[in-house]
């Protein structure tokens, strides 16, 4: 007889597969980059043979742009909740752009410009990129002009405004991810900030004030959502 034991096959409904597909694959995005996602590698991480994900994404490229689309959904519902507890906007500005600064967010700037230099290859993972980029400035826009109807905040144009910051974040993002990139001044940390004051007409270091006096009371802090696969009833 042979000693080996074949190992049983878990067998899981198809919504809870394909949202384990795609957490994984997330996950390797975020820690190796897009480039290292392949159907093989996603098969290694699950212990499941290509074939499996095959089924689920038979092209390599579908499933790097809905790896890239998770994790960027992830971190946009992580730092700007779309269903936000009472607060004030300007404080929810505050700790939106207080958690734009470290190493978490540095990861997920990292894999903004690993997609946008890839999507100029590949049709799929570019309209996903500009879905993405669309979700984002739609949120941040959404919450400029939740500041202007309360009187926080006075901006001509709330999507402008928002664009603007935006492209800030995106250059320190850059600029942090460079290599040989030396430390950046204070000054230069500050920048998303100070554009936010100026093109919100606050006060210099209204922000800052706000995220350094956060109680935490009226809106816990960002916690990045659990895994897809967690939201999923499904059977084993």
């Amino acid at each position: 007889m042979s000693s080996s034991v074949s190992r049983k096959r878990i067998r899981k409904d198809p919504a809870t597969r394909r949202a384990e597909i795609v957490d994984a694959a997330a996950a390797i995005a975020l820690a190796e980059g897009l480039e290292c996602i392949t159907l093989r590698r996603v098969g290694e991480e699950l212990d499941v043979r290509p074939g499996l994900i095959n089924h689920y994404f038979p092209s390599a490229d579908d499933l790097v742009a809905e790896a890239f689309g998770s994790a960027a959904s992830g971190e946009l519902d992580a730092l700007i909740p779309c269903e936000r507890p009472e607060g004030a906007p300007a404080r929810h500005l505050a700790r939106f752009l207080a958690r734009t600064v470290g190493e978490a967010y540095d990861t997920i700037s990292r894999l903004w410009i690993n997609a946008r230099h890839l999507s100029r290859y590949r049709p799929v993972l570019r309209d996903r990129v500009a879905e993405q980029e669309a979700a984002w400035r739609g949120r941040l826009e959404g919450l400029v002009r939740e500041g202007v109807a309360a009187g926080e905040f006075h901006a001509d144009d709330p999507l402008v405004a928002a664009i603007q910051i935006l492209v800030v974040l995106d250059g320190l993002g850059a600029h942090a991810n460079s290599a040989g990139t030396p430390e950046r001044p204070p000054a230069v940390m500050r920048m998303a900030v100070t554009t936010a004051e100026r093109e919100l007409g606050l006060p210099p270091g209204t922000l800052t004030r706000l995220a350094e006096t956060d109680d935490g009371q009226d809106t816990q802090p960002a916690a990045r959502p659990a895994p897809r696969t967690a939201r999923l009833d499904g059977t084993t």
